[in-house]
């Protein structure tokens, strides 16, 4: 008979099986990662901020602020494909040292336009287009990279503690930064970040890593990419996952670059105020990270991911016909949590069912999807349909749109809620 284990001894596995924070006290990697990362996004998510309500000061035009980030995400656009395909075949961490610094040179050449007062529309595009450039090749490295900080049984855990330090620093970025606008102009949200690529960047060179093998390859890049587009088309699942991150990403995160519109426009308040909207759905998008790192494998994940989807998809509906800040509050914090549900277990989902040849090219593919197609057809769609109506309406109808595919997700395809 083996003997019992002593209830303290069990109490304790279990508080370190359910601890969220477990992969970051076991992977000194991620550990560097996570901090130097998060910091820097707070810097990220400063400079967002500030670019939306710059961009509504430059133009008072609700479509040329949702078109920044069109013209941000277009070389993602553009070049993720052939940067996955760079990523399957180069040292990952490089690439996002690389990539990083230059991000670096970009926020502080915006900082250098805006202090010295020759910031233009024009100007602010041109940046952000080379942001967007930087940002095509740095996404799927840094995605792809991650399994290699934590091996792929801690790296469900590992992408929720990702999303939860993104969150975070939604949370503490546009709080920093609208106290920043008030009390010292736009341009220093810019200089901050530019700063903050440096924590990033300090635990990149601190990571040890093995050494780098390339992988022999005989295909051209254009048979590479063929390669990734066959897998992700022929593996029946992660094809339907892709067209659910598709939709939703066309039509569902546009909300946050028409937000400074929603703030103005529909929610009489200002840049404090959109400050504070943005910290809600951070803080939502943090509980809902945490939530996921400490659970880890222990739930479907299919399931969760099926209510976060519908949930994601009706909040935005309500919050579309909201006029209150107190009662829009509440609702973002609800449509952060949606929302990290949906995008962090998608990715969990996705990197688990791609062999470690093809995952670079996959994350790619995703950081097209997320990042590209949301910002280039998504922004463009939302800012002509609120520069035609309202912005009430392009949420509200990227939310109807959205509904449909998650009933055609999970009622055509039940299998993907017992992932």
């Amino acid at each position: 008979m083996s003997p019992v284990t002593p209830l303290h001894v069990r109490s304790f596995r279990t508080l370190r099986r359910n601890n969220p924070f477990r992969v970051l006290g076991e992977h000194r990697n991620f550990r560097l990662f996570w901090f130097g990362q998060t910091l820097s996004l707070i810097g990220t998510w400063m400079q967002t901020m500030a670019t939306g309500w710059l961009a509504l000061e430059l133009t008072n035009n609700a479509f040329l602020v949702a078109f920044v980030g069109v013209v941000g995400a277009l070389p993602i656009l553009v070049l993720s494909l052939h940067a996955g395909v760079v990523v399957d075949r180069a040292d990952k961490l490089k690439i996002v040292k690389v990539m990083q610094s230059l991000m670096l040179c970009e926020a502080a050449t915006l900082w250098a336009f805006t202090v010295t007062g020759h910031i233009t529309i024009g100007w602010l595009l041109a940046l952000s287009a080379l942001n967007g450039l930087f940002s095509s090749f740095e996404i799927p490295a840094r995605q792809a990279m991650i399994v290699e900080l934590v091996g792929r049984e801690d790296l469900p855990g590992a992408i929720a503690l990702n999303s939860s330090g993104f969150n975070l620093a939604r949370i503490v970025g546009p709080a920093i930064g609208a106290i920043v606008i008030r009390t010292g102009g736009i341009s220093w949200c810019f200089a901050l970040n530019a700063l903050s690529y440096l924590a990033v960047l300090v635990g990149l060179f601190m990571m040890r890593l093995p050494k780098y093998l390339r992988p022999e390859s005989t295909s051209t890049r254009a048979e590479a990419i063929a390669e990734g587009i066959r897998f992700m088309f022929g593996t029946r699942r992660v094809r339907v996952l892709m067209v659910l991150i598709t939709a939703f990403s066309i039509f569902g995160i546009p909300y946050l670059a028409l937000m400074p519109v929603i703030a103005r426009d529909l929610l009489h308040t200002g840049a404090a105020g959109y400050g504070t909207l943005l910290t809600a759905v951070g803080i939502g998008g943090l509980g809902g990270a945490l939530f996921l790192a400490a659970v880890g494998q222990r739930v479907r994940r299919g399931r969760l991911l099926a209510w976060g989807s519908f949930a994601y998809a009706a909040l935005l509906l309500v919050f579309s016909q909201t006029r209150s800040v107190r009662a829009a509050w509440p609702l973002l914090l609800l449509i952060g949590c949606a929302m990290i549900f949906n995008g962090a277990l998608s990715n969990a989902i996705l990197q688990e069912l791609v062999p470690d040849e093809f995952r670079g090219r996959l994350m790619a593919a995703y950081s097209f999807v997320v990042v590209g197609l949301s910002q280039v057809v998504g922004n463009f769609t939302a800012g002509v349909i609120a520069r035609a109506f309202d912005a009430d309406y392009a949420v509200a109808a990227g939310a109807v749109v959205m509904l449909g595919f998650a009933w055609w997700t999970f009622m055509r395809h039940p299998d993907l809620r017992s992932l």
